[in-house]
């Protein structure tokens, strides 16, 4: 199967989708409408944006996303929420009851995504949720500190560990 070629897309749109990012990345950390707030995130968002468009493509950023993969991003971030509350309460539960059984280890787990980025998005999701924390990354393979290791078997480890966010980010970096 041959691989898609890559979409380029003209340099003013990587400047108006990155603004667009970072303003929306403005407004949900500051949580307000008023004008001073707009203003320094519009500044800020504007400096940023006539600073690194050029590079939106080289730094691994997927081509502008249709409905679909909007709706997967958001997705992914209510997949991650709910990962990062239920690992959270594992670790309080394993803190609180101390005879529960704990087995730490490394493990190896394998990813089908292509993307420098993707790899680092799916890294960072597993580091944040408790109990997991990602190593090293090399190639396909990303070594993984598990708290409790249920199986050193690649395959099983992936699909426990991994499998639950690599599945949205197929599609989103696709």
């Amino acid at each position: 199967m041959k691989e898609k070629e890559k979409i380029h897309v003209h340099p003013a749109v990587n400047f108006i989708y990155l603004f667009v990012i970072l303003m929306t990345i403005w407004m949900a950390l500051t949580r307000s409408l008023s004008p001073p707030e707009l203003i320094a995130g519009f500044a800020v968002s504007l400096v940023l944006s006539l600073l690194l468009y050029r590079n939106f493509e080289k730094a691994g950023f997927p081509p502008i996303p249709g409905l679909k993969k909007i709706g997967y991003s958001l997705l992914y971030a209510v997949v991650l929420l709910k990962e990062i509350i239920l690992a959270n309460l594992d670790v309080a539960y394993r803190v609180l009851h101390p005879k529960m059984p704990i087995k730490p280890g490394i493990v190896i787990i394998k990813t089908g995504l292509k993307q420098d980025l993707a790899k680092l998005i799916l890294a960072n999701s597993i580091t944040l949720t408790p109990g997991t924390f990602t190593l090293d990354i090399e190639d396909d393979r990303l070594l993984i500190h598990w708290i409790n290791v249920k199986t050193d078997n690649v395959e099983e480890a992936t699909r426990m560990i991994g499998e639950r966010f690599e599945r949205y980010l197929r599609i989103i970096f696709q």
